[in-house]
């Protein structure tokens, strides 16, 4: 049976992640969370105390990394060479800070080669913010995710109190609103929906609605 290119794109805090796990699950397709990847670059760059605006560095830096993404029984599983920064990578400091090294040209040139590949042979949903625009404009399905400002930072929230970490709605709620700004601004592969994307704002759905409404999607995709 013919497997397809999902692309998800949407702003921070849209639950792209989340769904796309589970949306690749239940299709028995491979899950490539781009996100993290960035997160991997962005930690190794604050790390070793690179100016995370200067592209050509961070080119340098590209070179000598090793960032693979493994399944494991909890997800999703991210190293840099031999080292398992899984968890590292989910740091406020890495989340304030990976926009910065995402809008860089020589970051997300190399990357989009690594993301290319390992979707060359479908049957993957892949998540991010130029996903459908850049990365994969041939995919057979894209959907645009959304949600507003409120409810990604409540979701957010959430997910920090469940890890643990210290956690503040309101200081949440003015960084999302800030990290679209810079998504949406950047010069390189900025964020946007791409024209032949399906818009679904999943405010007031939960997971398991807008994993069935995209399992309806790509179903669709097949035929």
């Amino acid at each position: 049976m013919k497997k397809i290119q999902i692309a998800l794109d949407g702003p921070a805090g849209a639950g792209k992640s989340t769904i796309a796990k589970q949306l690749a699950s239940h299709l028995d397709y491979v899950y490539i969370d781009t996100g993290a990847m960035y997160r991997a670059v962005t930690l190794a760059a604050l790390e070793q105390g690179l100016d995370l605006e200067n592209g050509p560095i961070l080119g340098e830096l590209m070179k000598s990394l090793d960032i693979r993404l493994t399944p494991g029984e909890q997800g999703q599983r991210v190293f840099i060479g031999e080292r398992e920064v899984t968890d590292a990578i989910r740091t406020n400091e890495v989340t304030n800070n990976v926009s910065f090294v995402a809008r860089q040209a020589e970051v997300r040139s190399a990357l989009v080669v690594a993301q290319r590949k390992l979707a060359e042979r479908g049957g993957i949903v892949m998540d991010g913010r130029d996903i459908g625009t850049v990365v994969l404009p041939e995919a057979e399905l894209k959907v645009f995710l959304t949600a507003s400002v409120e409810e990604r930072a409540s979701r957010r929230h959430r997910e920090n109190i469940a890890r643990g970490m210290d956690s503040d709605l309101k200081g949440l709620q003015d960084e999302i609103a800030l990290r679209d700004k810079r998504d949406s601004e950047r010069t390189v592969s900025p964020l946007k929906q791409a024209d032949d994307a399906i818009y679904l704002d999943t405010t007031e759905l939960n997971i398991d609605q807008v994993v069935a409404r995209l399992t309806e999607l790509a179903e669709g995709a097949l035929k």
